[in-house]
């Protein structure tokens, strides 16, 4: 039986993306990929979920690309004189559950050629849409599932990340047709116990696991 996977993606840059994927990953006792990563300086995401979760370095698994300049992955592999081909980009095989977590937006370059949405339409992964609650998120987030859909790609649900925004959630979920899966508060500290307390306290362990 095929190990179950998810994509994670964001509606923007910054929505607490890394933040969920290493709540998840935690919360399943899941494998972690990013399979690009652009920035090394500030440390990468690998870095982040591996500190975040908790778990083994054999649960987190590395990236097929690790470039220097935080920018567009199509624009910091030019700048490191690097053709990403999108043929590497072939997910894990793993035991347990793997969760994959893409850059940015749906629509975020990987080259001049092939966004995220290209190679997630051509995965057919599960994928759960990270979105924040503050203002301009119905917009990010309908244009992404819009995005998604165009390309037939399976939507698992949203994730949303920050205050109670009642309204903002409900019509996105109305209107995009999609399910809410639950809300990560802003957590402060931030590390891996307080942000499994605050998942299980949010989400249904359930909602990923059948």
């Amino acid at each position: 039986m095929k190990a179950k996977q998810f994509i994670i993606t964001g509606t923007d840059t910054d929505v607490g993306k890394t933040i969920f994927a290493a709540a998840l990953t935690r919360a399943l006792n899941a494998h972690y990929w990013k399979p690009v990563q652009a920035g090394i300086e500030d440390g990468t995401d690998t870095q982040r979920v591996t500190a975040l979760s908790g778990l083994a370095d054999t649960h987190i698994l590395p990236e097929s690309y690790c470039l220097n300049t935080p920018c567009s992955p199509h624009l910091a592999a030019e700048i490191d004189a690097v053709e990403i081909d999108i043929d590497r980009l072939t997910p894990p095989v793993t035991e347990g559950t793997l969760i994959i977590e893409g850059a940015g937006g749906v629509l975020v370059p990987l080259n001049r050629r092939i966004t995220y949405a290209d190679i997630f339409a051509r995965w057919q992964i599960p994928t759960i849409i990270v979105a924040r609650t503050a203002l301009g998120t119905i917009n990010h987030s309908l244009m992404t599932i819009e995005a998604l859909r165009s390309r037939n790609i399976p939507i698992h649900g949203v994730a949303f990340i920050g205050d109670e925004m009642h309204d903002s959630q409900s019509t996105i979920c109305t209107m995009g047709a999609v399910k809410s899966l639950g809300r990560l508060p802003m957590l402060d500290p931030l590390n891996s116990e307080t942000i499994l307390t605050a998942f299980h306290q949010a989400f249904k362990v359930e909602d990923f696991q059948s």
